[in-house]
């Protein structure tokens, strides 16, 4: 099935895209790229185009693909059938993509991510729910962050015309989706979750 895009190139530009936690998702998605050092990485989303800019400034090589033309990708296509070979580069990235389609199309997207990455796939998500957090900051010393969040477990999550289902919401546990790229032969490194960035998990897997 082919998707067409839900938004142009414009909604990009608007407030949510230049909020501060907007910015602090872009600055966990470079820290997880960082830190499998991979040298050429897949992203599918072009969003903002912030992730790739940042990336290509700190030596990475980078392959964008997205369904949309007007975001101008390198490849245009679907994270469900990726027109790459196997393992054409060393991973694979799909930050805050997954919930733009329905579940059962993501894990085949999941197959797909891990197909043609070499070594890992990088994944966010929405992760709604109530959020107390604490930072706490000594000088010279590194932040302390406290994060307890009640996921919407209760609520049941209604198509918005852009995100198909949301992380901890009725029938969407992140056992689930875990269960989905075990299921496309990924293997969960890290599971992470920020008191700067609350609205959002963060998934290391490898192959």
């Amino acid at each position: 099935m082919t998707r067409m895009p839900q938004v142009d190139k414009t909604h990009y530009a608007g407030a949510a895209y230049r909020s501060s936690d907007r910015w602090m998702s872009y600055f966990h998605q470079l820290e997880l790229v960082e830190k499998i050092g991979a040298k050429h990485v897949l992203e599918v989303g072009v969003g903002s185009g912030v992730l790739a800019r940042e990336l290509v400034v700190r030596g990475v090589r980078v392959t964008t693909l997205d369904i949309a033309e007007d975001l101008q990708p390198d490849i245009v296509g679907s994270v469900t059938d990726i027109p790459c070979e196997n393992v054409s580069f060393d991973t694979a990235v799909a930050f805050e993509v997954l919930e733009h389609m329905p579940f059962e199309e993501s894990t085949q997207a999941l197959r797909e991510l891990a197909r043609v990455s070499r070594t890992h796939v990088l994944v966010s998500l929405p992760h709604p729910g109530w959020v107390f957090s604490i930072i706490y900051k000594v000088p010279l010393l590194p932040r302390i962050h406290l994060l307890i969040q009640i996921p919407f477990f209760w609520k049941t999550h209604r198509f918005n015309g852009e995100h198909y289902w949301e992380l901890g919401k009725k029938g969407y546990p992140i056992g689930r989706f875990l269960s989905a790229a075990k299921d496309a032969g990924l293997t969960l490194v890290s599971l992470e979750k920020h008191a700067d960035d609350p609205a959002h998990r963060f998934f290391l897997f490898k192959k």
